[in-house]
């Protein structure tokens, strides 16, 4: 079922074969696009509208010289001084790269690929069959706190895609409000600034943070017109819907870079509870 719906760009998060609130959120979602009332469980009503397109949940990968090529960064620090001392904020692994390629945790590749190495070219496996086309252009995006998702709906008020955030806490609340969209930037450097962070410790100073999917913003920042907000990724997506954020609005890396594809400067961003 979350293979289906990434497919269907009602995204479950991070496919980790668990029906959790983002898959049931993504599912209730789904459900509301087509008119259906239905909550709970899927239905066969919903088995069919998911499986319409007829392709099969899972697919053989080859793995190829790039995927296994690095450079890898085996342990990422915690400390943000110590995340300033690295050249770039890569993958840890291969696996960790292709739970990512193909929106999966790096367990459930292992699940589907019992006593399988991922670090070779050449080596078929089974991986998350999920789609990697953006579904068309935004008029507007809309963030709610209630439902702890970010929505891309065209010009006809129809939901182009839907995807699970994190966003905002009691010390950096969400900014409710309209805004606008100022523009994309693609693996951005991180400006960490310890003044803007309630929990920084008193030792920490400004610094630059190399780009890369390991990033505190992920691979893509998409910058609101609300000073020091925006829309980004993450290098912990196991953790999106769950925990709290500095205000700022939190996707998987591959959501976050969906929807930089579908955005343009100027479209509203609507930040609501």
């Amino acid at each position: 079922m979350q293979v289906l719906l990434d497919r269907a760009h009602f995204s479950p998060a991070e496919i980790d074969g668990t029906l959790g609130g983002n898959t049931l959120r993504a599912l209730d979602a789904f459900r509301r696009e087509r008119g259906v009332r239905a909550s709970g469980p899927p239905t066969e009503e919903d088995w069919r509208a998911l499986e319409a397109d007829g392709a099969p949940a899972l697919a053989d990968y080859t793995l190829t010289a790039e995927d296994v090529k690095g450079p890898f960064q085996p342990r990422i620090p915690q400390d943000m001084m110590e995340k300033a001392k690295l050249e770039a904020l890569s993958y840890t692994s291969p696996l960790e790269a292709l739970g990512e390629k193909f929106h999966a945790s790096p367990r459930l590749l292992r699940a589907l690929n019992p006593g399988q190495g991922f670090a070779r070219a050449g080596t078929v496996v089974r991986v998350p069959n999920v789609h990697d086309q953006a579904p068309g252009k935004a008029a507007k995006v809309v963030v709610a706190e209630s439902d702890q998702s970010v929505v891309a709906l065209d010009a006809a008020g129809r939901v182009l895609a839907r995807y699970p955030a994190t966003m905002g806490s009691e010390h950096d609340p969400l900014p409710i409000g309209t805004w606008k969209i100022n523009g994309v930037s693609k693996e951005p450097p991180f400006f960490y600034n310890p003044n803007l962070f309630w929990d920084a410790k008193g030792d920490q100073s400004k610094a630059k943070i190399a780009p890369g999917p390991n990033n505190p913003v992920g691979v893509v920042w998409i910058d609101l017109s609300k000073e020091h907000y925006g829309i980004h990724g993450t290098p912990e997506p196991s953790k999106i819907g769950k925990t709290e954020s500095h205000g700022c609005i939190r996707l998987t890396n591959w959501d976050a870079a969906e929807l930089s594809r579908m955005v343009s400067p100027g479209i509203p961003a609507i930040l609501q509870r």
